[in-house]
C-alpha cells in the first residue's frame, strides 16, 4: 500500500473530528471568532511541528514562487474557513459537509488543466457519481421536517463558496509544496489565514463576545484547531508523494467519518436517500485511485 494513501486517510479522519467538534464548539460562538480561535491553536500546532521536525532551517532557502503560492494558498484557507464554518454554524453538518466536499470535482479539473495530471475515463466516472451523490444528499435535506431549515438555505451560498476557496487551496499546495517541507509550509500558510481572521472579526465587530464564550466552546474549539492541524499535516505529507488528483479524493472521504460521528455525537439522522447518495459519493471518489493500485 502506498504510503501517500495512508496519509490521505490520516488527514480524512482528522478533518472528520475538525468538522464534529466545530460544530459543538461554534454553538454559542460568532463564525468569524471561532474561525480566529481556532487558527491561532492551528499555528502554535504547526511551528511546534515544525521545530520537532527541525525545518525552521529551511525558512531561508525559500523560493520567491514559493513564497507566492505560499500566501495564495493561506488566503484560499482563510476564505474557505470562513465560508465553512458561517455554513456549518447555519446548517447541520450532513448539509453543509457533503457539498463542501464537492470541491472535489472542481478540484480535479483544475489538476488537469493547470497541473496537467493525467485525467482518465474513470476519473470522469468518478466526478459524475460525486455529482449524483451530493445532490441526492442535497435533495434529501430540502425535505426536512426542520421548517427554519427549509426556509432559510443561507448556508447553501456559504457550503458553496467553501467549496470553491477548498479546491484553489489544494491546487495552490501542490505547486508550491513540491520542495518544500510539509510542516513548514503548514505553518507559514496558517499565519497568513491569521491575520485574514483576525479582519473579519474587527470588520463585524465579534471581538466584543469573547468574554461571553463559555469553557465548553472554548474546548472544543481548541481541540477542533488541533485536529485541523493535523490534518494539514497528513494532507501536505500525501500531497508531496502522491498526486492530487487522487491524494485529494481520498482526503474527501473524510466525509464518511464525518456522517458516522454526526450520527453518533450530534444525533443527525440519514433516510435511505441519503445513504444512497453517500454510497455514490464515496464510490465516485475511489475509483480515480483505483488504477493506483
Amino acid at each position: 500500500m502506498e504510503l501517500w494513501f495512508l496519509y490521505a486517510v490520516g488527514a480524512a479522519v482528522f478533518a472528520a473530528l475538525t468538522t464534529i467538534l466545530a460544530k459543538i464548539g461554534i454553538k454559542n460562538v460568532d463564525s468569524h471568532l471561532a474561525t480566529a480561535i481556532r487558527t491561532v491553536v492551528v499555528v502554535v500546532f504547526a511551528w511546534l511541528m515544525v521545530f520537532i521536525a527541525d525545518a525552521q532551517n529551511s525558512i531561508g532557502d525559500i523560493q520567491g514562487r514559493t513564497w507566492i503560492f505560499l500566501v495564495l494558498s493561506g488566503l484560499a484557507t482563510g476564505g474557505s474557513w470562513l465560508f465553512f464554518f458561517h455554513a456549518l454554524k447555519l446548517g447541520n453538518v450532513n448539509k453543509v459537509s457533503p457539498l463542501k466536499k464537492s470541491s472535489t470535482i472542481l478540484t480535479m479539473v483544475l489538476a488537469f488543466i493547470f497541473l496537467r495530471e493525467a485525467m482518465h475515463w474513470v476519473t470522469v466516472v468518478g466526478m459524475v457519481l460525486i455529482g449524483i451523490g451530493t445532490w441526492l444528499m442535497l435533495e434529501l435535506k430540502k425535505k426536512s421536517v426542520d421548517d427554519k431549515e427549509k426556509t432559510n438555505n443561507t448556508w447553501l451560498i456559504f457550503a458553496l463558496l467553501a467549496a470553491v476557496f477548498a479546491s484553489l487551496v489544494a491546487i495552490f499546495g501542490r505547486i508550491g509544496v513540491a520542495d518544500m517541507d510539509a510542516n513548514l509550509w503548514t505553518a507559514i500558510r496558517t499565519m497568513v489565514v491569521v491575520p485574514l481572521s483576525l479582519v473579519m472579526v474587527f470588520m463585524v465587530g465579534s471581538q466584543k463576545t469573547i468574554k461571553n464564550i463559555d469553557l465548553k466552546s472554548w474546548v472544543f474549539l481548541i481541540l477542533s484547531g488541533i485536529a485541523t492541524g493535523a490534518s494539514w499535516l497528513f494532507f501536505y505529507h500525501a500531497l508531496q508523494l502522491g498526486n492530487a488528483i487522487h491524494v485529494v479524493p481520498i482526503d474527501k472521504l473524510s466525509i464518511v467519518f464525518t456522517m458516522g460521528f454526526a450520527r453518533l455525537f450530534l444525533g443527525e439522522r440519514f433516510s435511505k436517500q441519503s445513504l444512497i447518495g453517500l454510497g455514490l459519493l464515496v464510490l465516485g471518489t475511489l475509483l480515480p485511485v483505483l488504477l493506483t493500485f
